[in-house]
């Protein structure tokens, strides 16, 4: 292995003993966070083995633990199973409603057989509501809550488009994991466990920065705004200014790069590096970067296209060094991205020795402590391969339990009730992930300057742009660049459970607020460093933005892999810019809510352990390593690795059984990849000739004769409507969902998500009452919240008030210009 941890240092979870029972993506990278930060996570495996190992990073996704092979539909089997969950922790598991059922892993049954467990369920649409035993498939997901429509500038036209980073599987994961570390802080008091769950519907809500209460604000006023849901328009023109701060252009060499030049005076010293500031004095441009005229925005789009292609990329990277205004990042591949000379310095790369594979090299753990990854990284065991040992585990003495009243006065209403965090940060990669503890009844206390976040003017309606990020919080505005914001500062540290840290490296150090400093005030103080790269090395001090950290992460070119480097035409050149934004930029799903969820569970894990006795310094989670672990399944690498699927060229799916189909009045997505999914579907549409033909009658067949199963079944799906495929094979339990076309963050507020239970009602001070997204989490015996945003300042007299703040004294600092 080529790094090490400080094994003076337990591990986070030591101790703790998981079980893990998943056989879908979103299990496997729920466990590999616990087994990465020390829990003993035992994968019970099928004889034939888990279906994760099918995945080309399954060396990366089963790393670090132990593997038994159960039948679980074996009796005596089921008893070695009912051992190792009587001396466990955590269940995982990602059975459909009805199987759990059936297998008896309700609360009621767990609750009685396991009263300390903690069982987490990750399903595709819940365990509630009409898609409950849908089929659980990523593409399903993302297909019904409208992110293939969302992305669909991902190829030329108006038509959805496959997305293949799994978004909706790292978001369900970190969602399992957020509600396991709380439901285990809950059980510290009561002594009991409980049923956590989660899904990939809320999972991949959480992603969206702010274009949810853009969408809310569209709706509700039609005339006031004009909607421009789509980077470029039909003919291929920008439509937003965002197009020249986010450029996507070739170098001379032909290396595709990503700028942000997103705040204006970036933009302004991007223009002037470009040479081009002198030709916006003509009165052509006028208002530029906002220019009302299509052809205009298409004329300088191209103007700074051909600017960025005057340099190779060896003179860009000279420009970086000399002009720390002016930033970009190469669009890497998921491999690639493991070469990034930032993860490099900061050993965010590892390369495990694997008795059968030899080296593979993978993503260190997403929390870093001490400067180093948070466990050493152990090779994915062989199928089976600790049986006996964890066969005698299980046949050992059961440890003794002291029942506990789970009624007993004390015992809280909410998982994390009692817990207060501070918020230092910006915008919503890092602060995000503070807002989803509130919802787990969390305080959280937001620190703003006088003028408010950025985020909360980021759109033209006032507060809609911050309004996801700020709900459940507590807001107090303050000027930390003086002594009496500062004492503030510190009076509230000594009130804090944790601290939230998401300024660039150095920033927290001058105003006083690194963690050495506030641990002087509160020791036993948990200090959280959520940032773009890091909080040294050679990028530490770069602006980090979704679309650059798409770029740099290998996210942008999952999604986008059909554009070339080096671009042979002009056609081809500003095809693949379109793309390539699409990749990395629709607010849908990106890389802030990449780090968001990864913020959450960092902080959350930083928590538990102080609670264990383990102190966790220098905890540093970034949103660039946090965007290398949802592809961990793709960046894991060593000889004799399978191919990674690749979309194909019309951007429909991965082949005739799991891809989208034009339906009579739009568009379905089929799953069906598996063979034993095949009869089904032929029953389903057995009075279709076209399905019976003989290329199709086996697997192999099936394969060789893609494209003609392709062609059937696309005259098969053209004869109905998108809702009555849907209706007839789901009801043949062959996964078919009718593909959304509005973009996810509104089709995510209508009434069937919302009666569904994906959305929650929640009442603003500014947007009333209104829909938001629903809590990540339900447990079976503790609350959610769900709760609004919070206006600049609106706990600002309270909170000084509650840390010693008399009336004169509130009076004085306003007078001062110190709060507001």
């Amino acid at each position: 292995m080529t790094d090490s941890t400080d094994s003076t240092r337990p591990a986070p979870l030591a101790g703790l003993v998981v079980v893990d029972l998943s056989t879908t993506l979103a299990g496997a990278q729920a466990t590999q966070f616990l087994a990465d930060s020390g829990a003993d996570v035992i994968l019970v495996e099928a004889p034939e083995g888990s279906p994760m190992r099918q995945e080309p990073g399954w060396p990366g996704l089963l790393r670090s633990r132990r593997s038994i092979s159960l039948d679980l539909d074996a009796g005596a089997d089921l008893d070695v199973l009912d051992g190792l969950l009587s001396r466990a922790d955590v269940l995982v598991t990602t059975m459909r409603p009805a199987e759990l059922e059936r297998r008896g892993f309700t609360a009621e049954a767990l609750a009685a057989r396991y009263p300390r467990l903690v069982a987490a369920t990750i399903t595709g649409w819940g365990t509630q509501g009409p898609w409950s035993n849908y089929k659980s498939y990523e593409a399903l997901v993302m297909a019904k809550c409208g992110i293939f429509h969302s992305k669909r500038q991902l190829a030329p036209g108006p038509d959805p488009t496959y997305v293949s980073v799994p978004y909706a599987s790292f978001g369900a994961a970190h969602s399992a994991v957020q509600g396991i570390l709380a439901a285990l802080i809950e059980r510290e008091q009561s002594g009991l466990g409980q049923v956590v769950e989660s899904n990939l519907v809320t999972g991949v809500g959480a992603y969206d920065p702010y274009n949810w209460f853009y969408e809310m604000i569209l709706h509700r006023y039609p005339d006031a705004f004009e909607s421009q849901v789509a980077a470029f328009d039909d003919q291929g023109r920008p439509q937003s200014r965002l197009m020249f701060a986010l450029l996507v252009a070739t170098t001379k060499d032909g290396t595709w790069l990503q700028f942000s030049q997103s705040a204006p005076r970036l933009l302004q010293a991007w223009v002037e590096e470009l040479g081009m500031a002198e030709e916006l004095t003509d009165p052509k441009w006028a208002g530029f970067p906002v220019l009302p005229d299509a052809d205009l925005r298409f004329e300088w789009w191209n103007k700074m296209i051909s600017k960025v292609g005057e340099r190779t990329l060896a003179e860009w990277e000279s420009t970086f060094e000399r002009n720390p205004n002016v930033a970009a990042e190469q669009f890497r591949s998921p491999d690639e991205a493991l070469d990034h000379p930032q993860l490099v310095h900061e050993r965010r790369v590892v390369t495990v020795d694997d008795p059968n594979l030899g080296p593979v090299r993978q993503p260190s753990t997403l929390v870093h402590a001490g400067g180093n990854p948070l466990t050493d990284v152990r090779p994915a065991p062989g199928i089976g391969e600790h049986s006996d040992e964890l066969r005698a585990f299980a046949s050992s003495a059961r440890p003794e339990t002291t029942p506990v009243d789970g009624n007993a006065d004390g015992v809280k209403k909410y998982p994390l009730e009692g817990v207060t965090v501070l918020e230092l940060g910006a915008m919503y990669a890092g602060p995000y992930g503070a807002t989803l503890l509130t919802d787990l009844g969390a305080r959280v206390i937001k620190i703003e300057p006088l003028g408010g976040d950025l985020i909360r003017g980021i759109m033209a309606f006032p507060e809609a742009g911050g309004a996801k990020v700020l709900q459940g919080k507590e807001s107090i505005a303050i000027d930390l660049g003086t002594e009496e914001g500062r004492d503030v500062l510190h009076r509230l540290v000594k009130q804090c459970d944790a601290v939230l840290q998401c300024f660039r490296a150095g920033a927290s150090r001058r105003i006083g607020f690194d963690e050495a400093s506030l641990r002087k005030i509160n020791p036993d103080l948990v200090y959280l460093n959520a940032v773009g790269y890091g909080v040294d090395g050679p990028y530490a001090s770069r602006p980090a933005y979704a679309p650059s950290m798409g770029a740099a992460s290998g996210v942008s070119v999952t999604d986008s892999p059909l554009v070339r480097q080096g671009p042979e035409d002009r056609e081809e050149l500003l095809t693949g810019a379109r793309s390539l934004y699409a990749g990395g930029t629709v607010p849908a799903v990106q890389a802030d809510g990449v780090a968001a969820l990864g913020t959450g569970s960092a902080l959350l894990l930083g928590i538990y352990a102080k609670r264990r006795g383990i102190v966790l310094a220098d905890l540093v989670t970034t949103m660039l390593a946090s965007c290398t672990q949802i592809l961990i399944s793709r960046n894991t690498s060593y000889a004799g690795r399978q191919a990674v699927t690749r979309v194909d060229d019309e951007f429909r799916g991965l082949g005739p059984l799991y891809r989208m189909y034009r339906a009579a009045d739009g568009w379905v997505f089929l799953a069906a990849p598996e063979p034993d999914e095949w009869a089904p579907l032929v029953r389903a549409l057995a009075e279709y000739d076209g399905i019976k033909d003989e290329r199709f009658a086996d697997p192999e067949s099936r394969r060789v004769n893609g494209a003609a199963l392709v062609a059937a079944l696309s005259s098969i799906f053209g004869t109905r409507k998108k809702d009555q495929w849907e209706s007839l094979l789901t009801a043949q339990d062959v996964g078919c969902v009718a593909v959304a076309q509005e973009t996810a963050e509104w089709c995510m507020q209508t009434d069937d998500f919302h009666n569904a239970g994906y959305t929650a009602t929640a009442v603003s001070p500014v947007f009333d009452e209104h829909r938001r997204l629903a809590p990540l989490n339900s447990f079976s015996r503790s609350d959610v919240k769900a709760d609004a945003g919070c206006t600049l300042g609106e706990h600002t007299d309270a909170l000084l008030n509650e840390i010693g703040y008399g009336a004169a004294q509130i009076a004085a600092l306003r007078d001062k210009s110190v709060a507001v």
